[in-house]
């Protein structure tokens, strides 16, 4: 039980940390310290930690491929690439539908912290005319924004997820298919009812700059290609296609070499490391077993509490996953993505969570009547994850 305490303590302290606006990196690295402080962890066993954290082939993998995916997102949008996507999106399909949801989903490829502010105007001109209340155009912009976070490797929280959990990337996008899937259906079935004019559209799509994105996920998920391995191929086909000059290259690696980025996975692994080595996982684990704890609530409520109090993907992440992996029966595919979806689904209804208070503040909606239309969409995505994991 004592461990149990020590643990809630240091997550409520990274809970405080993150509601005063602290970068996660540093409010994780700030959390595995007070662990370790909790549990009076000597110079020894802290320096045991920290080396085993930098000397981890996952750390330095982890920090190549966030790296080169802040290499490959400056790469398109240098090039106009992204641009060219959702205009080609945009010119090829007729359903005002689609249209409108193309630019949430086509800017959600890429992990920028502001881009639900920066599609809110395109969703905006998309449905003028269309009868659709204010929250009704939040909800379409924040909710088609996410579902690429359960498949993508792009973004950073299934990238820890797999390695916290030790389960291989491309079968935790597998197994998070069907959830991300079900995600992106529930937002057509429970918004944009009204909308019967069909868009523009009828052009051929323009699929030449889908191919960035394209070839890095066939590298991974077809190929088993290590993710930094394929960004960095990519990154350089880019490279070599627009005939980048070194003041390019040299823009290029200045944005991808982050002082965050490091600061990111060094405080997730290290809380990783401290919570192993002060005993906390195992003792816990031992703990919810004595106890009769059934593993299917703790894989759905730790990670959903975590991500409706931090609004963060990699903050749930980083706070569970190692306990999750260490239950019996936990660190399987199944269990991991079902704790991957509950927590997702917390970030979603979090109400720190910032694209969603861009979103609301765009639209001037009442965030009541955007969490009316999130939560049983919500609830679909848990449930989807449930089935699967019990089938």
């Amino acid at each position: 039980m004592t461990d149990l305490i020590r643990i809630t303590a240091s997550f409520a302290l990274m809970v405080v940390l993150l509601r005063k606006k602290l970068r996660i990196g540093y409010v994780m690295l700030i959390g595995a310290i007070s662990l370790g402080a909790m549990y009076l962890m000597g110079p020894a066993e802290a320096w045991g930690a920290l080396g085993n954290t930098l000397n981890n082939r996952v750390t330095v993998e982890l920090v190549l491929a966030l790296s080169f995916i802040r290499m490959l997102e400056m790469a398109l949008r240098e090039k106009g690439l992204l641009k060219r996507m959702m205009d080609s999106f945009k010119g090829s399909v007729r359903s005002r539908r689609l249209v409108m949801i193309s630019m949430p989903l086509l800017i959600g490829m890429l992990p920028s912290v502001g881009g639900a502010y920066f599609s809110a105007p395109m969703v905006e001109e998309a449905s003028e005319g269309e009868p659709m209340e204010a929250d009704e155009k939040a909800f379409v912009n924040y909710w088609f924004r996410h579902p690429w976070e359960f498949i993508l490797p792009l973004y950073p929280g299934i990238l820890l997820a797999s390695a916290l959990g030790g389960v291989e990337l491309r079968t935790l996008m597998l197994m998070n298919l069907i959830p991300g899937l079900v995600m992106f259906a529930m937002g057509f079935v429970f918004s944009m009812r009204k909308l019967k004019r069909s868009g523009g559209g009828g052009k051929m799509p323009d699929l030449r700059s889908f191919v960035p994105i394209g070839l890095v996920l066939i590298l991974v998920i077809a190929l088993g290609v290590k993710l930094y391995i394929a960004l960095l191929a990519v990154v350089a086909v880019i490279a070599l296609r627009y005939r980048f000059g070194p003041a390019m290259l040299w823009k290029l690696i200045r944005h991808g070499v982050s002082l965050d980025v490091a600061v990111l996975i060094l405080g997730v692994m290290l809380f990783k490391e401290t919570m192993e080595a002060t005993g906390a996982v195992s003792n816990i684990s031992a703990f919810f077993t004595a106890a009769g704890v059934p593993l299917m609530p703790t894989l759905v409520l730790l990670p959903f509490m975590a991500g409706i109090l931090t609004g963060i993907t990699v903050g749930y992440v980083g706070a569970t996953f190692p306990l999750i992996a260490s239950l019996a029966g936990g660190g399987t595919p199944e269990a991991l993505a079902l704790a991957f979806a509950a927590g997702f689904v917390g970030v979603l209804l979090s109400p720190v969570h910032v694209c969603l208070i861009l979103t609301r503040e765009y639209f001037n909606a009442e965030m009541g009547g955007i969490y009316r239309r999130m939560y049983m969409p919500a609830l679909a995505v848990l449930v989807s994850a449930m089935v699967i994991y019990l089938w």
